[in-house]
C-alpha cells in the first residue's frame, strides 16, 4: 500500500528536496506551507503550521516537519510548532518525522556532552542549538506521539551533490572514519527521511533521535 506523506513547511530548499526525493519514488505526497507552492508535490494545502486544525493530518500515515526558525524572536518557535503537531498527532498512528539539528548530538557515550556544549562550536549557532534541543527535549516526553527525530551531520550542505549514500548512526556525534568530517548534503539528507518514512515496523526507528552523515 503507498504510503501518504504530508510534507509540512515544505518550501524551503530542505523541504523541497524531502517532496521530491517521496515523488520520485511514487509516495502520494501532499506538501504543506504558508505560501505559494514550490515543490513538485501533486497536491499542496495553503496553510501555515500553527494554523493547522486537529484534523489536518488525518488520513497520512505520516507527517514530516520540516520547520525552521532563524531569527532570535523566532527561535521559541521550534518547541511551539512542533508541540502544536505532536498535539494534532496525539493518540494516532500518524508518524511525525522531524528534520532536526546536529547540535543536541552526545559527545560522550553517558550523553553527558552534547556537540553545542564543545569550546569548538561556533557561538554564531548556540542560540539556534539551544533552541532545537529544547525543541527535542520536550519532544522525548511525548509517549502519546510516535516520533522520530533525524538529526544531521554537522555541515549540513545546501547545495551538496546527492551521491546516494549515507551511513546511519544514533544519539552520539560521528565522524567519516576516511575523512573524519561530519558532513552531508540536502539532497541525501532527503534519501535518509524518505527511507525512514517507507521503513517496516521493526526497521522504523520510532519514538528514537537518529542521525546521519556521509
Amino acid at each position: 500500500m503507498t504510503k501518504r506523506i504530508a510534507v509540512v513547511a515544505a518550501n524551503g530548499k530542505a523541504g523541497r528536496l524531502i517532496t521530491k526525493e517521496a515523488v520520485d519514488r511514487g509516495l502520494d505526497r501532499t506538501a504543506v506551507g504558508r505560501g505559494e507552492n514550490r515543490t513538485v508535490a501533486p497536491h499542496t494545502r495553503t496553510k501555515d503550521l500553527f494554523d493547522l486544525p486537529d484534523a489536518a493530518l488525518a488520513g497520512f500515515d505520516l507527517g514530516v516537519d520540516v520547520f525552521g526558525a532563524w531569527t532570535p524572536d523566532a527561535l521559541p518557535q521550534h518547541s511551539t510548532s512542533l508541540k502544536h503537531l505532536a498535539d494534532i498527532l496525539s493518540g494516532t498512528d500518524t508518524r511525525l518525522i522531524v528534520v532536526g539539528g546536529a547540535g543536541s548530538l552526545y559527545l560522550d557515550p553517558d550523553h553527558t556532552l552534547q556537540l553545542s556544549q564543545a569550546d569548538t562550536f561556533p557561538e554564531s549557532f548556540l542560540p539556534l542549538a539551544n533552541a532545537m534541543g529544547a525543541a527535542l527535549s520536550e519532544l522525548r516526553e511525548r509517549a502519546d506521539v510516535k516520533w522520530t527525530y533525524v538529526s544531521p551531520a554537522a555541515d549540513f550542505q545546501a547545495d551538496g551533490p546527492r551521491t546516494g549514500e549515507y551511513a546511519l548512526a544514533g544519539e552520539e556525534f560521528t565522524t567519516n572514519g576516511t575523512t573524519g568530517k561530519s558532513e552531508i548534503s540536502y539532497a541525501d539528507y532527503a534519501i535518509a527521511i524518505i527511507d525512514e518514512a517507507v521503513a517496516t515496523p521493526s526497521e522504523a526507528h520510532v519514538n528514537e533521535r537518529i542521525s546521519v552523515r556521509w
